[in-house]
């Protein structure tokens, strides 16, 4: 009983080949089996893990998404805050100021006669006394920016 008694070709297995063949063929579908039910599983909850962030990722670009409609709408608020401001600023303003030039109106309107015509005075002294010393600060910026005094002697090349 050395050879199988039925010819199967040119392979031609000796039976103590294929008693010990089988026990092992079976072992290794066995092992097979079980790492890829380990596969499937993993594989599965690769596919939840990946589900989930998913979810997870459409609910924060949800999130996100009204967090920029706020943002967009407080921005608008304040724009609009920001218009409002000076014309508020404005107002107080003119209220404040509308007193103090009526008073300055009022005193110049109701100042003396006498006043005035001191004043005046002064001005024409004061114009009187700058169109003297006009012609000589103008001979002194000349002579700074020439570089010469107004007396300086003249060279003449000969």
């Amino acid at each position: 009983m050395d050879r199988v008694p039925y010819p199967i070709g040119p392979l031609d297995p000796k039976v103590r080949d294929l008693l010990l063949a089988l026990p092992l063929f079976a072992l290794v579908c066995l092992l097979v089996a079980r790492a890829l039910s380990r596969v499937n599983g993993l594989l599965a909850a690769r596919r939840e893990v990946g589900d989930s962030t998913g979810e997870r990722s459409e609910a924060v670009r949800a999130r996100a998404e009204r967090e920029r409609v706020l943002t967009e709408a407080l921005l608008a608020e304040a724009r609009h805050d920001a218009v409002r401001i000076p014309s508020r600023a404005e107002e107080p303003a003119a209220v404040v100021t509308a007193p103090a030039r009526e008073d300055g109106r009022r005193a110049q309107d109701t100042a003396p006669v006498g006043d005035r015509a001191r004043i005046d005075a002064e001005r024409a002294a004061a114009e009187i006394e700058l169109r003297i010393s006009v012609s000589e600060l103008a001979s002194n910026l000349v002579s700074r920016m020439v570089g010469e005094g107004p007396g300086a002697p003249v060279e003449q090349g000969g």
